[in-house]
């Protein structure tokens, strides 16, 4: 094992430090995010930093980087209150990708990228037509991160579109059934392969792997 010091991580010039440190926290889910802005241009945005933040309500939320640059998701997200998250796949990861890029606010991501947006009747942003698994989310807060600038974007889920297969008689989703990319870092996709599902752990009961479906293994 090598140790690195705080001092260590501060040596490192910011592309090494960003790449390691992004790493650090393990796999990672891949979405894009769909916004619109006021004037009817689509935009569309990789994130890695989605977590469930509770289900009732439903909530989900993810970190924007600091404003200091120009980030058009975070302007459409305040200025329409809704958004949609997309579960990136194998069949369209790269495309994904490229949307980290800079484009200027009047090129949408979905052409420039390949991809092809949707809408659900009444709902201002684009989802990912291309997508398994897509999240209609309404803005509930956006909660500063004061030490490096950044803010924790907390939305609602308002709907979700899954491919139906994947949904299990007990709620648990498949995910990778729907062939799902994880992230590692800033440019790392990985495909998943499933260990087990294991019962609800009790002091007193001794763990059982489940099937797919949520059935013990051993009856």
């Amino acid at each position: 094992m090598k140790t690195y010091k705080q001092q260590d991580l501060a040596n490192m010039d910011d592309t090494e430090r960003a790449r390691f440190v992004n790493c650090l926290s393990g796999f990672k889910s891949a979405n894009v995010v769909g916004t619109r802005d006021r004037h009817q241009q689509n935009n569309l945005a990789m994130i890695s930093s989605v977590v469930h933040l509770g289900s009732n309500p439903p909530l989900l939320g993810f970190v924007m980087r600091p404003k200091s640059a120009t980030r058009h998701t975070w302007e459409n997200i305040e200025e329409s209150g809704v958004y949609t998250i997309n579960q990136v796949s194998e069949e369209f990861f790269q495309k994904a990708h490229q949307t980290s890029a800079r484009y200027d606010r009047e090129v949408s991501e979905f052409e420039a990228c390949g991809l092809t947006p949707e809408f659900e009747d009444g709902f201002h942003a684009p989802h990912v037509a291309e997508s398994a698994l897509r999240i209609g989310m309404q803005l509930v807060e956006v909660i500063p991160i004061q030490h490096n600038d950044t803010a924790l974007i907390v939305g609602e889920i308002r709907w979700v579109e899954v491919k139906e297969k994947a949904v299990k008689s007990d709620g648990y989703i498949d995910i990778e059934s729907l062939g799902t990319m994880a992230i590692s870092g800033l440019d790392g996709y990985h495909s998943t392969q499933r260990a087990a599902r294991l019962s609800y752990a009790k002091p007193d009961k001794k763990l059982e792997e489940l099937d797919v479906e949520g059935r013990s293994k051993d009856s």
